[in-house]
């Protein structure tokens, strides 16, 4: 198959930003799904997207409930999900700037739901670790996992080039703590993995950009 034909094959499957973890769940799981919807002609893109940010919201509930493994498996169809609205529009010809700005929007607060709820399930657990500690560090991952998205948005507002999208995106993120809630159920204290990585890494991010654009404007 010619290389042309080939990337327009996949072409609905995944956007230029994705990076390798969320291009996997795109290309292997959320293309199998996405085709099989195409026969429900009442099916919009924005219905997906509700349902996938509804499961993202219910993850974090669960989790909070202590239900580490369950919570980790209803994350990870909101994550399967959270791709089919994407192809699912750019298959039927619906892709539009309010479809994008709704996924977005909707995506912070699933994201949010997650990281509270895996900050309560280890207040909660009790993990032997001050709940202080725990809860700066939530307020860490918190922060950070929203500057990631704000200042990707807020840059290419700007025109301000940050270079490759980073490693610290939603997909990375979410598939960080869908494992830990996995993983909690050999070890209940498995979620302070995810937990460490969401106070550190996206912050990390979000500080090399900060240097990027002040030596853009300010070579050091």
């Amino acid at each position: 198959m010619a290389p042309e034909a080939n990337a327009a094959e996949i072409s609905w499957q995944t956007k230029p930003s994705d990076r390798f973890v969320l291009k996997w769940i795109k290309t292997h799981l959320s293309a199998r799904i996405t085709p099989r919807l195409l026969s429900y002609e009442w099916l919009k893109p924005w219905m997906i997207t509700l349902l996938s940010s509804g499961l993202g919201v219910l993850a974090g509930f669960v989790f909070a409930l202590g239900w580490g493994w369950l919570a980790g498996c209803i994350a990870a169809c909101a994550q399967v999900l959270d791709g089919v609205d994407g192809q699912f529009a750019r298959i039927t010809g619906q892709q539009s700037k309010g479809g994008a700005f709704w996924d977005s929007v909707l995506d912070r607060y699933a994201d949010g739901a997650m990281v509270i709820g895996l900050i309560i399930y280890l207040i909660r657990l009790p993990f032997p670790c001050p709940s202080w500690l725990i809860l700066l560090m939530g307020a860490l991952a918190l922060i950070g996992s929203n500057l990631v998205s704000y200042s990707s948005a807020r840059a290419e507002s700007l025109g301000i080039d940050l270079g490759k999208p980073t490693l610290a995106s939603k997909g990375t993120r979410s598939t960080v703590m869908i494992l830990s809630a996995w993983a909690s159920f050999f070890w209940p204290g498995s979620p302070v993995v995810a937990l460490i990585y969401l106070a550190l890494h996206p912050n990390m991010a979000v500080t090399a950009r900060l240097v990027r654009a002040l030596r853009a404007v300010h070579p050091l």
